[in-house]
């Protein structure tokens, strides 16, 4: 996902085999930069909406904890109506295809339809593979022998295909949320593989010191980062958003929520002692 995919989304956009957009990336980065900004309206529409769907799934779902509560609590009363997000989406799509000119539209339009049908398809699988995973733990509970040891080794590789398909779509958000950043494939395949070694390093330190679930708005933060980065992406459709104020606005997202979260664990020591 980290390596690979940023050469799929570039040579499928730009009709180009996979081997050329490579050897266009290392050898011959002007024509690869032309190709690609030729085609930049598919690609931020695709991120764009695929992003979107990722936030508005988080903002209506009816959460125990809310960072902003007046506007979360009557958002997540809007996430009880079925499809919220995707009519929400939909709609954001049908405006930005309404801002490109009649050459574009077509490609623009698929491009988020895509982007929807990518997003279902992994909630689909992931869904799928968490049922049947809960199902060979309870069939693990139950047996015995053999039948218990079928289960573990069903429930094993159901576990492992679940945690490739959740990962494979944070990945797929990084990916896609890169393209905001630069346009670079080596770049970003270098930016990917750092963050990634860093987040998992930096997680493991958290859950195993017992402190990750005292920052209790982290999640929210990047979530709403990764709202903000969807309509940056969709707005540049139209205008061109300078990527400082890109990468600027994530971290003011992450950095507000980690200060939320430690004045909320502070008025939380004072109210018990």
């Amino acid at each position: 996902m980290r390596l690979v995919f940023p050469i799929v989304i570039v040579a499928v956009t730009a009709d180009l085999d996979m081997m050329e957009v490579v050897n266009l990336a290392l050898y011959n980065p002007e024509e690869y930069s032309a190709k690609l900004l030729a085609h930049h309206a598919e690609i931020s529409v695709f991120g764009g909406i695929f992003l979107l769907l990722v936030f508005l799934n988080f903002i209506f779902d009816d959460k125990e904890v809310h960072w902003f509560n007046w506007l979360e609590s009557r958002l997540a009363k809007l996430g009880k109506i079925d499809a919220m997000s995707v009519f929400v989406a939909l709609i954001v799509l049908m405006i930005v295809v309404s801002w490109t000119n009649a050459e574009q539209s077509t490609a623009v339009l698929i491009a988020g339809v895509w982007a929807i049908l990518v997003y279902l398809s992994v909630q689909v699988i992931s869904g799928m593979l968490e049922g049947d995973l809960e199902k060979e733990l309870e069939n693990e509970e139950n047996g015995s022998g053999a039948a218990m040891t079928s289960a573990i080794m069903k429930g094993g590789i159901i576990g492992f295909l679940y945690l490739e398909v959740l990962d494979a779509s944070f990945s797929f958000d990084g990916v896609i949320g890169a393209f905001a950043i630069t346009n670079d494939v080596i770049v970003i395949m270098l930016g990917l593989a750092i963050g990634a070694m860093f987040v998992r390093s930096m997680t493991i330190f958290l859950v195993d010191k017992g402190t990750l679930d005292e920052f209790i708005y982290l999640e929210h933060g990047a979530h709403y980062a990764i709202g903000a980065l969807a309509i940056i992406m969709l707005l540049s459709v139209k205008l061109h958003v300078p990527e400082l104020i890109t990468g600027l606005i994530g971290i003011a997202f992450i950095g507000w929520a980690l200060v939320a979260s430690l004045k909320h664990r502070k008025q939380k020591v004072k109210l018990i002692s």
